[in-house]
């Protein structure tokens, strides 16, 4: 059987359905890293690849890649996710007025946040998509998330796994050089990710355990124009037509400076939603991080003509969880 086309113009446009699971039947990893396998495609990430990673370090230039954790953020509420809640539990107020309790003139100041784990910059683990009730390797989905979390692919499992080569593909700075801003609804094709490798250069290239990040601009957008409907709304992002490049790869990881990672709205004319979450997630099980700050590493790549470095984006090893929120660092 052949694979699924990667022109978007041969999308049936009428049918999600089909399209969804002819790529994940041809993309499908299950099993392939074992029946107990509980990390997908960061698995690929090895200690060969962390040595390498680490070799890229030149200039010793830390870069956070993490848009801000605060009420000023881009959630409206959608399926009740809303913006993070900081609050001072102790305050230099209060050690001024000495109404803490301690002795000898000692004070202290304590903060507790509320928050979803995916209202900022964040990993989708595992456990988080599901494709026609099922989980990540084949897995009932019942059976791995209940109200007690994740109880199988636990965003905790990948810890101390996500360090590695991590590689910048502008596509914005690429395919709209004169604003480096892809139009919201743009859908990136594998012939965009190699033409931006291409024009980009050899610390491109992109290949087994690497970790992927995809600057599409619109964050860059939101910062000028205001949050609008970043959260859920009209993006750039990738195709579905994408998803044979990502397995092909056998990239580890991949993050975008976007809300929802793909293309929105999805490719179809029908009622579709997130079909390359659908795919990548439970079936490929690759690790998806969105609403990352990727401008300030552009310009560092450009400026230097270098676009691949050491990328540590550790999540929160939270029991259980379904995502996990992080401040992804590039050390260049």
């Amino acid at each position: 059987m052949s694979a699924p086309s990667e022109d978007p113009a041969d999308l049936d446009r009428t049918d999600p359905a089909a399209e969804i699971a002819a790529r994940a039947e041809a993309f499908r990893n299950w099993g392939r890293w074992g029946e107990d396998d509980v990390l997908g495609t960061l698995n690929l990430i090895d200690a060969a690849k962390r040595v390498e990673a680490a070799a890229l370090v030149q200039d010793g230039e830390v870069i956070s890649l993490a848009q801000a954790f605060d009420t000023n953020g881009p959630q409206k509420g959608w399926r009740r996710r809303t913006n993070p809640v900081h609050t001072m539990t102790d305050t230099g107020t209060d050690a001024e007025r000495g109404s803490q309790g301690f002795p000898h003139g000692i004070g202290g100041a304590d903060d507790v946040i509320a928050m979803p784990l995916q209202c900022s910059t964040q990993w989708d683990g595992l456990g988080h998509i599901f494709d026609h009730g099922n989980a990540w390797n084949g897995r009932r989905a019942g059976d791995v998330v209940t109200s007690d979390g994740d109880l199988v692919t636990g965003i905790e499992h990948a810890a101390s796994v996500i360090v590695s080569r991590g590689v910048l593909l502008d596509v914005g700075r690429h395919l709209a050089p004169d604003t480096g801003e892809l139009a919201d609804g743009y859908a990136i094709t594998v012939a965009d990710l190699e033409a931006t490798i291409a024009a980009q250069g050899a610390s491109s290239r992109v290949g087994r355990g690497d970790i992927v990040l995809v600057r599409t601009g619109q964050y860059a957008r939101t910062r000028r124009d205001g949050w609008g409907d970043y959260a859920g709304g009209p993006a750039p992002g990738l195709s579905l037509t994408t998803a044979g490049w990502l397995h092909r790869t056998e990239i580890a990881a991949i993050a975008t400076d976007t809300w929802g990672f793909e293309v929105r709205p999805n490719e179809f004319d029908a009622p579709a939603f997130q079909p390359l979450h659908q795919v990548v997630i439970p079936n490929m099980g690759l690790t998806i991080g969105e609403m990352w700050n990727l401008d300030a590493l552009a310009d560092a790549c450009a400026a230097r003509g270098r676009w691949d470095f050491l990328l540590s984006a550790a999540p929160l090893p939270i029991t259980g969880a379904v995502g996990s929120p992080i401040n992804p660092v590039a050390i260049l």
